[in-house]
């Protein structure tokens, strides 16, 4: 690597989008109000898509419950148990409101592990229920893993039993990677029963526009949506989505580890339920996530997402002027001052010589903690490793400015040190 002495070419300036004093001075507070951020002030937590660091009322309410009624739940009549088990269904109904669920009275609130487990909870313990012989699924073939294998692991189950079902990728345009809407319509035909869609793509960071499938797909047809990188980062709005499932975690929404969420609208196909019995659930996990739902809401998720995208654009904006590197997705959405939709905060890229690994550690040494690897793409999704930077309300303008500072140092760089 070069000279780390010598200046940085990029600076700080005009071109870049700068936050409203007004949006600066509601950001300030927020990130004060978490622990692990003001504890490490030399470094930039830029991995938020991984998992979002906690406030401090997520963490304290966390304490007091363990320390003030720690109890199972559904399994005892005494006051701490009552109050754990009142704690569960509270929460069901505060994710309900928190997603805008339209018609809180049909749907049903289930508590998973996570994004993960709550999609193959519903490919093997609802999708698999719902299809006969000759029917057909629309699945992403280039979102995350966990967006693709479940529907593949429930096309195996269903063989198994003599039924034959079709997978067909979800196409996607090639210059935007957004969904390709007018090829899924010639896709569609009778016998589709079900489409799995994402909200927030985990690699491109764009919102993929899901509220155009059901115009595609019909009135009838099942839509699952995963939504571990919209949720507790931008407003949801059921109504207008329109989907039957809501899939999510909590650990990326601010709360603990350990917790996810299926919503299901049960107006489409048969109910859902989880199979087997459901033991004792992660009670600390679930207070967690109301919690951090309460937090979430208090702040505002519109600001939140304002302020987001704008670091977001800041840092591809800067990007766009170093040549060494390959910015994901769409390519009309780098500059300042481009008018096409912008990445929710969420930017991934390549340098054209240095591995996404040894990008990695480099901006780690200089206390950038990023992603570097493979980001968990499906099998037609990018297949070189890259570097993602994902962001959220405590990070700030001037980390931004920092990453770009060492990106821009390395611009010129080549492997072995060589310039």
């Amino acid at each position: 690597m070069g000279d780390t002495t010598r200046q940085s070419r990029h600076t700080a300036s005009a071109a870049f989008p700068a936050p409203s004093a007004g949006l600066r001075e509601w950001q300030r507070p927020l990130r004060e109000q978490f622990p692990i951020v003001t504890g490490n002030p030399g470094l930039a937590y830029l991995d938020s898509a991984a998992t979002a660091q906690k406030p401090k009322a997520v963490l304290d309410a966390v304490q007091t419950y363990l320390t003030g009624c720690n109890a199972n739940a559904g399994r005892g009549t005494y006051t701490w148990a009552n109050r754990t088990t009142a704690l569960i269904e509270e929460t069901r109904e505060r994710v309900k409101a928190f997603l805008g669920d339209p018609a809180p009275d049909r749907s049903a609130v289930w508590f998973t592990s996570g994004t993960t487990d709550g999609l193959r909870t519903v490919a093997r313990d609802w999708l698999v229920r719902e299809l006969a012989d000759g029917d057909e699924i629309v699945v992403p073939f280039a979102d995350h893993e966990a967006n693709h294998l479940p529907w593949l692991e429930a096309r195996e189950l269903l063989a198994e039993r003599g039924v034959r079902i079709t997978v067909h990728p979800l196409p996607y345009q090639q210059d935007s990677r957004d969904y390709d809407v007018d090829a899924l319509a010639a896709l569609v035909g009778p016998r589709t029963r079900f489409v799995a869609v994402t909200h927030v793509h985990h690699v491109y960071g764009a919102d993929m526009n899901v509220h155009r499938v059901r115009k595609v797909v019909g009135p009838d047809v099942p839509i699952c949506l995963d939504a571990a990188q919209s949720v507790g980062h931008l407003p949801l709005d059921l109504g207008a989505l329109d989907v039957d499932f809501v899939v999510f975690s909590g650990h990326k929404a601010m709360a603990l580890p350990g917790t996810g969420v299926v919503w299901a609208r049960g107006q489409r196909g048969g109910a859902f339920r989880p199979g087997g019995w459901q033991g004792t659930p992660n009670t600390t996990g679930i207070l967690s996530l109301r919690t951090a739902l309460d937090w979430l809401d208090a702040a505002g998720l519109g600001r939140i997402e304002e302020w987001t995208v704008g670091l977001g654009v800041r840092l591809t904006d800067g990007l766009s002027k170093l040549d060494a590197y390959e910015v994901l997705g769409c390519p009309l959405s780098l500059t300042a001052d481009s008018a096409v939709q912008r990445r929710q905060g969420l930017v991934t890229f390549r340098h054209r010589s240095i591995s996404a690994n040894d990008l990695g550690f480099i901006l780690a040494a200089h206390g950038l903690l990023v992603r570097a690897d493979g980001l968990c793409q499906a099998r037609a999704g990018e297949s070189d490793s890259s570097v993602r930077v994902s962001l959220h309300v405590y990070n700030t303008p001037e980390e931004i400015d920092r990453l770009l500072g060492v990106l821009s140092d390395l611009a010129d760089d080549r492997p072995g040190g060589q310039r």
